[in-house]
């Protein structure tokens, strides 16, 4: 079990209960930021702990957001194995009403009256009493909310959570296209969570501004991939698209131009980072609101006609707070707005494709299809990496198979003119950390890659010493998807991950960002723990089919939400230097 993960879930738990039971926001907010630290933090807070259980609340405590009554129910669920305050509100709310929560329009307060009034405790009994009158009868409920409800259950059942962003990205650029293309659109944007480069998306937030709102509104709510109208008003609107096998909320909002900028910076978020914002500009006498920057204390300034002092570009604001502009990607309350920002990586910057796959094992290009597509996406190099043997579900090559694999890639090499091709192999970390070839086979290629398959399920010692060893190997030059993880399907392994930073920096070997948006491993949060030790990052595709370099763009994304610069990265390197760091390993 991992420990950071099981005590975020207990603190959102205890943030949803208190939410239920009417407490004070502070708690739960609170509650509900202490959640999301332990998600985030890639040094196990067990360990943290056990260096000195004596001054453990007090190092808790010096961390970023958690006080000492957090730190002190930390502490308590490492000593006892549970949090008093979890366990006495789950005594007073039933576990179900978690999930009746998660259904859009189904707020805490309509949780409590569902649950007083009708003994409402999980979706089953909500679904049960849909028909009832009694259920429509509760204040500000009505026909048309139960309505609601009925549909958004039935959305959930088909809806994913959250979608990955890999799907969410394609269905927000074709929207935003479509209303780009509406008569008087003059600036289309999609915001939330999507602009940030979230791995996962829960909705698609669009802002508008437009000569002809109407027109916007009516091709917003019939375009054909609307299955239900949720809302259409004057400025907002909602809507449930099915795209395929994804099914998602969007909202438009269309908005003035002149407060174009306060709105796509509020809608965009984070929630953590508008907060903080808001701070900002109330220190300095000001009020920050989806409107605008207003002087003064006043908290609703725009109904009084107070005309604000930034509020048409996201700049601009930012520049009246004495702030550097935030790229979106950090606005996640990480400490972006207290230390100088990097330049941070660009799609443009990367020149080599280091991880990539033929027909020779499961990829569905040759080497010379490969080489052409990367050559056209203006890349120096391009690593062929084919399975090794022990991928037998990958068509991986025997030792013989390489060699003559090897042959036919160099071959390629002398054919194509004006990219250099490189000789490699994806090799499978066995699961004691010895590595699919014997060492003369890996000498003989250009580069290696290592990386785990097989085995996901190892305790985190176990797989910390299986992937420490695979760094440590004085041939390897990329650990790639060092988790191994599936987003939304498996969680892939859970090692010590500062160990594996610390081993990358002394063997000067690079880890990898995979941008195939099912893996994104390296994560972010890991990436920016791996930047703070030095660690060298290689950003790849994973490519099986020329298509899949247009993955690039969700590493891109999560680098970026790391605070990756350029430099760090090896595939943004020029050929010359590249090339003589391959072979320092050689």
């Amino acid at each position: 079990m991992n420990t950071n993960r099981e005590l975020a879930r207990i603190f959102q738990q205890m943030a949803a209960a208190l939410e239920l039971l009417g407490a004070n926001p502070f708690r739960v907010n609170a509650n509900t930021r202490i959640a999301r630290l332990l998600k985030d933090m890639t040094d196990d807070v067990a360990a943290l702990v056990a260096e000195d259980p004596k001054t453990a609340v007090k190092r808790l405590s010096a961390l970023q957001g958690v006080g000492k009554g957090s730190a002190q129910k930390i502490v308590e669920y490492l000593e006892t194995g549970e949090v008093s305050e979890h366990r006495e509100l789950l005594e007073k709310v039933p576990s179900g009403l978690f999930e009746v929560l998660e259904i859009p329009g189904v707020g805490p307060k309509a949780a409590k009256l569902m649950w007083d009034e009708l003994g409402i405790t999980s979706v089953a009994d909500l679904k049960a009493h849909l028909d009832s009158p009694e259920l429509a009868a509760l204040p500000r409920m009505g026909a048309k909310t139960v309505d609601n409800i009925r549909k958004a259950i039935a959305f959930s059942e088909k809806a994913q959570e959250r979608i990955p962003i890999g799907q969410a990205r394609p269905i927000a650029l074709e929207l935003a296209a479509a209303l780009n293309a509406v008569p008087g659109a003059r600036r289309v944007e999609y915001a939330g969570s999507l602009r940030r480069g979230c791995e996962t998306i829960g909705d698609l937030d669009f802002l508008v501004v437009c000569d002809d709102p109407e027109a916007m509104r009516e091709h917003f709510t019939t375009q054909g991939a609307v299955t239900q109208v949720l809302a259409r008003g004057e400025t907002k609107c909602s809507v449930r698209l099915e795209a395929g096998e994804v099914a998602i909320q969007a909202d438009l909002r269309i908005v003035p131009e002149d407060a174009y900028g306060a709105a796509l910076m509020y809608f965009t978020g984070s929630k953590d980072h508008n907060v903080r914002m808001r701070e900002i500009a109330i220190k300095r006498g000001m009020r920050l609101n989806e409107y605008g920057l207003f002087a003064g204390s006043d908290e609703r300034p725009q109904q009084s006609g107070t005309r604000p002092v930034a509020s048409a570009s996201e700049e601009e604001i930012f520049r009246a707070l004495d702030l550097p502009f935030i790229p979106p990607e950090l606005r996640e309350d990480r400490g972006e707005l207290t230390g100088e920002l990097p330049r941070l990586i660009e799609l443009g910057d990367i020149r080599a494709e280091l991880h990539a796959h033929t027909v020779a094992s499961d990829g569905k290009v040759t080497i010379e299809e490969l080489a052409r597509g990367a050559k056209a996406r203006g890349f120096h190099t391009v690593a062929v990496t084919d399975h090794s043997q022990s991928s037998v579900i990958a068509n991986g090559l025997s030792a013989d198979q390489l060699r003559r694999h090897l042959e036919a890639v160099r071959e390629a090499d002398q054919k194509i003119r004006g990219i250099t091709i490189l000789a490699g192999s994806e090799v499978d970390i066995l699961g004691d950390g010895r590595l699919d070839y014997d060492d003369e086979l890996l000498a003989e290629l250009d580069l290696v890659i290592a990386s785990p398959h097989a085995g996901l399920r190892q305790d985190t010692k176990t797989a910390t010493a299986r992937l420490v060893r695979a760094i440590r190997h004085p041939l390897v030059h990329i650990l790639a998807h060092p988790t191994g993880r599936i987003i939304g399907q498996r969680p892939g392994l859970e090692p010590d991950m500062n160990a594996l930073f610390e081993a990358a920096v002394e063997c000067d070997t690079a880890l990898e960002l995979n941008a195939n948006w099912q893996r994104l491993d390296l994560r972010d949060t890991h990436l920016r723990s791996a930047l703070a030790q030095g660690c060298r990052i290689a950003i790849d595709t994973d490519a099986h089919k020329e298509s899949h370099f247009d993955f690039l763009i969700y590493g891109i994304l999560t680098a970026r939400r790391a605070g990756l610069g350029p430099d760090s990265c090896i595939n943004t390197w020029p050929a010359k230097r590249l090339h003589g760091w391959l072979c320092s390993k050689r």
